[in-house]
């Protein structure tokens, strides 16, 4: 992916004098910078494709980011980031480009992979998936008795479900009030159970999503839901009134009995995490309409040109992924919390830790040696308010640095009076609490005041403490709409490619699922009766449980 190998990060001259920063900016806490600088919020506040992030919350100073960003330029980004929009297979291990960007480009530009131009056929497919959408939203795509469709049910796993889930459910209340969206991923059979049972055949579309049509816990999913729908009294026939496909295998999809014309195709440059920009994103286009969908693919594409174009210094991705590095490598930070300030992004989480876990939780570089500093950290977290009465107790006074980020929309998708004003005061509060905390000396002063004597209340003081210092960014939207939110997502896509080029792994493999894959499909077959296998004693003793259960 470069010309000249970078120097490996955890040794390089950059990293050792952000080492030496590290230790020189130990003692200074938030609240002096604040006092020192007025204009913190202006400085350390950037603006890209609607979206405002404020990282003035963090523990950082003007010479922390230029030694940041002398290590991403130490590391290539630039380079690293051209290739990728070029279309090159920096996807070394599966010999791959990586072009999930080229799916949400406009019409008229040109990306080439092995010099041909990939924008006809993404732009075909585009068409297709939007007319699909808009044949069902306006009751011209009717079921095999002729009523209008009523629930789409999408089968798929990981990359297949994670997207479109939380994007349908983001989107809510810009949906089509008809249609109502269900997600089935998980091969335990009481989560498609529960959306059969709530469902009328004749007015359900299923959309099975898998790119081969061999993932086993998606094709499990596929085949209960087609008996379901045949002992409903619908005969072979009508499958293809109420299946189609998101896939590439044409093969099987006809075996299955969906029509080739109701196959949407993608390509193996689109990687499960990151395809629903593609016609994975099927179910959002039938959620919010074709143009809802060409909406959140140009907020994406937006994000896309501020990423590609911006200098490194002002680049909110870029800003975002080397603030990730500072506390991952420099404060020994092991998580990330993710906290939504809107309940419609309560999968936002769940996404993310696809999106930053599958793809940096690796511990060799590219070139196969070993990493030299920690990767990828755990990404949690739930939505505000919620969060505050569960976990944020750890945030503010637990023993681990937690980053935390921040995301609102500044409007509400309701009209209930007051609630999106206390959400946001919630939201804006938690985050100044966060790093102002609170000292001894306030909070004696504080149980003083209460009225309080002077030997209960110093018993008291060591439990009522926050240490504060502790970081956070605040990523603010105008509202939850398509556009937004397409922008939103491209922000972090991207955060973490520049944290893979920092880090020096592939984040656009995950040969680390596979293996647990495997073994399930061997124990799969002795739960069926086959002969037991080879295995520990844990292993052996767990499937003789099962195997005596199942019987």
């Amino acid at each position: 992916m470069t010309q000249t190998q970078a120097p490996t990060p955890a040794v390089s001259p950059a990293w050792q004098a952000l080492s030496a920063h590290r230790a020189d900016i130990a003692a200074t806490d938030l609240r002096t910078l604040f006092a020192r600088d007025p204009q913190r919020f202006e400085r350390f506040c950037l603006h890209a494709a609607g979206l405002t992030l404020d990282y003035s919350k963090n523990r950082i100073t003007k010479h922390t980011l230029e030694l940041l960003v002398a290590l991403a330029r130490e590391r290539q980004l630039e380079h690293a980031r051209n290739a990728m929009f070029a279309g090159a297979r920096i996807n070394s291990t599966e010999d791959r480009a990586v072009l999930h960007t080229a799916l949400r480009n406009p019409a008229g530009s040109c990306i080439e992979v092995d010099g041909e131009n990939v924008m006809p056929a993404v732009l075909a497919v585009r068409q297709r998936v939007g007319a699909f959408a808009e044949a069902v939203r306006e009751s011209r795509w009717t079921g095999y008795s002729g009523e209008v469709v009523t629930d789409v049910v999408n089968i798929g796993i990981g990359g297949s479900d994670l997207g479109p889930a939380m994007a349908c459910e983001a989107l809510a209340a810009h949906g089509h009030p008809r249609l109502k969206l269900h997600f089935v991923s998980n091969v335990d059979g009481d989560q498609l159970a529960r959306v059969l049972a709530s469902v009328n055949p004749a007015r359900t579309l299923f959309i099975i999503a898998s790119k081969t049509f061999t993932t086993i816990e998606t094709m499990t999913n596929a085949a209960s839901a087609r008996d379901w729908f045949l002992a409903s009294g619908a005969g072979e026939k009508d499958i293809a009134r109420h299946f189609v496909a998101v896939s590439t295998n044409a093969a099987r999809v006809a075996e299955f009995g969906i029509a080739p014309d109701n196959m949407f195709g993608f390509w193996d440059w689109v990687g499960g995490r990151y395809s629903m920009w593609s016609a994975v994103g099927l179910p959002i286009a039938l959620c919010v309409g074709r143009d809802g969908f060409e909406a959140m693919l140009d907020g994406a594409h937006e994000m896309d040109r501020h990423f590609s174009e911006a200098p490194l210094e002002v680049n909110m991705p870029v800003i975002l992924a080397l603030l990730g590095v500072w506390y991952r490598n420099f404060f020994d930070a092991g998580s990330l919390c993710i906290a939504p300030y809107a309940q419609a992004l309560s999968r936002m989480p769940a996404y993310l830790q696809q999106l930053e876990m599958e793809s940096n939780g690796k511990s060799v570089t590219r070139d196969g040696q070993p990493a030299a500093s920690p990767t990828c950290p755990v990404v949690w977290g739930e939505p505000g308010t919620n969060g505050q009465h569960a976990f944020f107790q750890l945030l503010h006074q637990g023993t681990d640095l937690i980053p935390v980020d921040f995301i609102a929309p500044l409007k509400a998708s309701h009209n209930l009076p007051g609630h999106h004003r206390l959400l946001l005061a919630n939201c804006i509060a938690q985050s100044k609490a966060l790093m102002i905390g609170k000292t001894a000396d306030e909070v004696r002063a504080e149980l003083a005041a209460s009225g309080m004597n002077a030997e209960a209340a110093e018993a008291l003081v060591p439990h009522r403490v926050f240490p504060g210092n502790r970081p956070s960014n605040t990523l603010l939207m105008p509202e939850l709409a398509p556009r937004t939110l397409g922008a939103l997502i491209a922000l972090y896509e991207h955060k973490v490619f520049v944290q893979g080029v920092i880090w020096d792994v592939n984040s656009f493999d995950q040969w680390g699922v596979e293996l647990g894959k495997q073994i399930a499909t061997r124990i799969a077959g002795e739960l069926a009766g086959a002969a037991p296998g080879d295995h520990d004693a844990s292993t052996a003793g767990l499937i003789a449980l099962a195997r005596a259960a199942t019987s």
